[in-house]
């Protein structure tokens, strides 16, 4: 019996446990591990009073950021800017919390929790949904859901791409019409049909489309630098690591360090992020994840369009030698 096919069972037997402990790594880990860290949360009211409401939350250490503010007003303008999750408001008549679904239903439920639980027996605490998420999808299940598609459908056209030897200008043109088609089917899915974003429809539609071309320029820039094996190693960044590691169906506050950190600088993280603040906050806390797809997009497309230069394509797909070889004189 030949040597090679038992070396190959022995590859296969070894790498899948492998493959699957890595992926149970990277996606049940974080979710067992659910927890509030620097989860910024505001407290507003006269200085004795919010004092009071800060030290409740600092007793939690290491949980809370805590932004300290004048007036409900001050607070739920806060909230609405994306710069605090929610915010305690002490009153006469007792706190009052503040906070906003759509910016993560987990963190809402967390912090309604913490507050009813910290209030005096029998005392009920008024809660004020500042920008509520959408009554057809009131847990945000569908926005979370929505990221590993757009995950898959941006390796699938770097794949494409690449297997179709398309170079330079044709290539980075063909990811760009890929990821604009993409954007406006998954806008009309989520935003027409299911009514589980609410923003402006071609803005949602424009995000869609940058966070699809920036995972695609990943994966089809990696494979013209180093081949087909860029295929994999974008798929393992975007799909296992982006995708477990954004944060969307909880918040990046509740992972583990630093993973919902390393979430927010990948492009799943960031297109869940930047889709959130335009489809609920007219846009509010969107500049950093749009720097962030931004650059993304424009590495992957220069890697494709410096590495196309000087390689021609054949017209039967094939790619073509940079030039041909000078001819040898005879005799």
């Amino acid at each position: 019996m030949s040597a090679t096919p038992n070396r190959r069972a022995v590859v296969i037997v070894l790498l899948v446990p492998l493959a699957v402990t890595l992926a149970l790594w990277a996606f049940a880990w974080p979710a067992a591990r659910i927890a509030p860290r620097d989860l910024p949360v505001g407290v507003a009211g006269s200085a004795a009073a919010a004092g009071q409401l800060q030290e409740r939350f600092e007793q939690h250490e290491g949980a809370f950021e805590i932004h300290r503010y004048d007036d409900a007003a001050a607070a739920r303008t806060a909230i609405e800017n994306r710069v605090v999750y929610g915010a305690v408001v002490a009153t006469g008549k007792g706190p009052q919390l503040l906070v906003a679904s759509a910016a993560g239903p987990a963190v809402s439920q967390l912090l309604t929790q913490m507050v009813a639980g910290a209030a005096p027996e029998g005392t009920a605490v008024p809660v004020t949904d500042v920008v509520a998420a959408p009554a057809a999808d009131p847990r945000g299940s569908a926005l979370g859901a929505s990221i590993l598609p757009l995950a898959i459908a941006g390796v699938a056209a770097g794949a494409v791409v690449t297997s179709m030897k398309l170079r330079g200008a044709r290539a980075a043109v063909t990811l760009a019409g890929t990821a604009a088609l993409v954007g406006t089917a998954t806008t009309a899915v989520t935003h027409s049909w299911l009514g589980a974003i609410t923003g402006a429809w071609w803005t949602e539609a424009g995000v869609i489309g940058l966070t699809v071309l920036a995972i695609g320029s990943i994966v089809a820039g990696l494979a013209t630098l180093i081949g087909p094996a860029g295929i994999g190693l974008g798929s393992l960044l975007i799909v296992l690591l982006g995708n477990s590691f954004s944060g969307v169906t909880s918040a990046p506050e509740l992972l583990p360090e630093p993973v919902g950190l390393i979430g927010q600088w990948l492009p799943p993280g960031a297109g869940g992020s930047l889709l959130r603040s335009v489809a609920f906050f007219d846009g509010r806390g969107a500049g950093g994840a749009v720097a962030i797809l931004a650059a993304w997009a424009a590495l992957g497309l220069l890697a494709v369009l410096v590495a196309g230069r000087g390689r021609p394509e054949r017209t039967d797909g094939a790619a073509a030698p940079a030039s041909e070889p000078d001819p040898v004189p005879v005799g």
